[in-house]
C-alpha cells in the first residue's frame, strides 16, 4: 500500500480517524485501495494507447517499406536495360591490304599502291553488320525475363486481407434499391463505407451491430456514386438468398482471418490487373456443416474460432 499512502492525504486520514474511531481505519485502507485501482487503470488505458498508436506506426512503416521496394525493383529495371542496351561493339581491324604489282626497286614512290578490293571489304562489313543486327535480335527477346525480380507472385487465399468488422449503421443506397451502405468498424482509427448487395430477404435493421467478415484490401471504388472501401464477405445460394459469414464467438473489430496452410502477409493492396479475387472466389465456400474454407482450409481467428454460416451449407462465398 505504500503507492497508495503516497496519493492519500495524511491530514485527510487523521481527520477521518478522528471523526469515526471505530470504522475510521477501514474507510482510510478503502480509499487507499480504490485511489490505487484507479491509477492502475489509467495506467492501462495509457498502455492500450500507447499500443494502438505503435500499431499505426507499423502500418506506415510498412507502407514506406513497400514503397522503398517497389522503388528499388524500378531502378534496378532500368540499371538492367541500360546495361543491356549500351554495350560497346567489338572492335574489328580491317583487313591487311597488299599491292597487287610489286613495283621495281626504285620506283616505290612513283607507282601507287593499288587500294583493297572494295568487293571483299564492303562483303565483309555487311555481313558483320547483319551477323550483329542478328546477335541484337536475338540477346532483345529475354530482356523481360531478365527485368522481372524474383519469382512469380504467389496466388492462394493468404494475399486477402480478411479481417473482422463490426457494422456500425446500415442503409440503403440512394440510386439503388438491391444495394445497401455500410459503415463499418475493422480496428482502424476511422470507419470505412461499404457497398454491398444483400439478398431481398435480409433485414437491414438486423445487422446494425452485428460482426461480419470483411475483405479490406481491396482498391476502393465508386458504386452507383458511393465509394466503397471493403468487401462484405456472404455466403449465398442465389440472389435471393445470402447470409453474411458471421466471425467466431469473442472475436473483436480488426481481428485477422488466418488458414493455417497458407501463411504469410496479405497484400497492401490488391491489384485489379492480376485478378487476384477472381481467381480465388471459386475456392471460397462453406462445406457441409456451414464452416467457411479455402481448398479444405477453415477460415479461422486465432485463439477464438472458426468462421461459419448461420444456416447455409454447401454454397459459395462471395
Amino acid at each position: 500500500m505504500d503507492k497508495a499512502d503516497a496519493l492519500f492525504n495524511p491530514s485527510l486520514e487523521a481527520a477521518l480517524k478522528k471523526l469515526d474511531p471505530e470504522d475510521g481505519e477501514q474507510i482510510v485502507e478503502y480509499f487507499k485501495t480504490h485511489a490505487l485501482l484507479t491509477r492502475e487503470k489509467a495506467l492501462l488505458q495509457a498502455s492500450v494507447r500507447d499500443q494502438k498508436k505503435l500499431l499505426v506506426e507499423n502500418g506506415k512503416l510498412k507502407k514506406d517499406i513497400e514503397q522503398l521496394r517497389v522503388q528499388l525493383q524500378e531502378k534496378q529495371r532500368r540499371r538492367t536495360a541500360k546495361a543491356l542496351f549500351s554495350t560497346p561493339p567489338p572492335n574489328i581491324s580491317p583487313a591487311p591490304t597488299t599491292p597487287v604489282n610489286q613495283p621495281p626497286a626504285g620506283a616505290t614512290a612513283a607507282v601507287p599502291t593499288s587500294p583493297p578490293p572494295p568487293s571483299s571489304s564492303s562483303s565483309h562489313d555487311q555481313r558483320y553488320r547483319h551477323s550483329r543486327r542478328g546477335r541484337g535480335e536475338r540477346k532483345a527477346r529475354p530482356a523481360p525475363d531478365s527485368l522481372s525480380l524474383g519469382v512469380e507472385p504467389r496466388v492462394d487465399v493468404s494475399r486477402l486481407d480478411l479481417r473482422v468488422g463490426r457494422i456500425i449503421s446500415v442503409r440503403r443506397h440512394p440510386l439503388a434499391e438491391t444495394l445497401s451502405v455500410q459503415e463499418v468498424d475493422v480496428g482502424e482509427n476511422a470507419n470505412r463505407m461499404v457497398v454491398s448487395k444483400l439478398g431481398a430477404e435480409t433485414h437491414l435493421e438486423e445487422l446494425q451491430g452485428a460482426l461480419a467478415v470483411l475483405l479490406c484490401n481491396v482498391k476502393a471504388c465508386k458504386v452507383r456514386g458511393v465509394v466503397s472501401m471493403a468487401r462484405l464477405l456472404c455466403c449465398s445460394t442465389s440472389d435471393d438468398v445470402s447470409e453474411m459469414l458471421v466471425p467466431p464467438t469473442g472475436s473483436a473489430p480488426g481481428d485477422r482471418v488466418t488458414f493455417n496452410n497458407y501463411p504469410g502477409d496479405p497484400d497492401r493492396e490488391l491489384q485489379s490487373k492480376q485478378r487476384v479475387w477472381e481467381l480465388l472466389q471459386p475456392d471460397l465456400q462453406v462445406d457441409c456443416r456451414g464452416v467457411a474454407n479455402y481448398k479444405g482450409c477453415r477460415f479461422e481467428v486465432k485463439g477464438k474460432g472458426l468462421c461459419r454460416a448461420p444456416s447455409l451449407t454447401n454454397c459459395i462465398i462471395r
